[in-house]
């Protein structure tokens, strides 16, 4: 789809249809990685770390990895599911899988890499069985479904009674000084950034897409109702940064 064939922005800021955010990921899928790693000084990669371990898997455990993008949390999670194990991997953007593919391809012979595939899906409309899995993520995902409770409902549907559901996921904070930088990185430096990486338009939605997703407190009870149990979560990065977790109720 070109781009100016592309659906136009919703009237709400950080709100775009769901074909739109499909295509503004296959645009941007070259830039993400460098681009996640100077907007986060590289910690992402220990954010996905602590979801691996809120998500309680190990070897001979079969786990879905949802919006995995270029894949990193999916290839963590393969390193500790071996052996035996299974990490299946969805995203529904090609472009930002075959760079998922080309890493695990990359790192072939590593630990757990054998253990990972990657495949194109809908968060929306999972094409796999009820109580399919040990455990499902999804990082820095949810806050672009474009219709969350469905995603949660999905997430939970297809892992068994007593797996985990984790989401690693971006917040707003709400406290100064933080709320300050936040503001100033987000809504003027990470545009910036975009625009360097060739799409402006991409890094002014994804700020956006964090102040309009529900806080902490409302993620945790859209995530009971969802199905799930023990809901908790643990802020990080002085409170940019959500990781939550619950368990599939029996």
């Amino acid at each position: 789809m070109a781009a100016s064939e592309e659906p136009a922005v919703d009237e709400a800021p950080g709100t775009l249809p769901e074909p739109a955010v499909q295509a503004m990921f296959d645009r941007i899928a070259g830039v993400y990685d460098v681009l996640n790693t100077v907007m986060t000084a590289g910690l992402h990669h220990q954010w996905r770390a602590r979801a691996v371990d809120l998500a309680r898997v190990g070897p001979g455990s079969r786990v879905l990895d949802v919006a995995t993008g270029t894949g990193d949390l999916a290839l963590a999670l393969a390193a500790v599911v071996q052996p035996g194990g299974e990490v299946i991997a969805t995203d529904f953007s090609e472009k930002m899988l075959s760079i998922a593919r080309d890493k695990a391809s990359q790192r072939a012979g590593m630990p757990g890499v054998s253990g990972v595939s990657f495949e194109f899906a809908n968060a929306l409309e999972l094409p796999f069985a009820n109580d399919a899995f040990d455990a499902a993520t999804v990082g820095f995902g949810v806050r672009n479904f474009s219709d969350l409770e469905r995603g949660l409902s999905e997430l939970v549907r297809v892992v068994r009674p007593g797996g985990r559901v984790v989401v690693l996921e971006m917040t707003n904070p709400t406290r100064p000084p933080l709320s300050t930088f936040f503001s100033l990185w987000f809504d003027r430096v990470v545009p910036l950034l975009g625009k360097a990486g060739g799409d402006a338009e991409a890094y002014t939605y994804l700020p956006n897409s964090v102040k309009r997703f529900p806080g902490p407190e409302r993620l945790a009870e859209m995530m009971w109702s969802a199905g799930l149990r023990e809901v908790h979560y643990v802020l990080t990065a002085g409170g940019i940064i959500a990781l939550h977790a619950g368990s599939v109720a029996a």
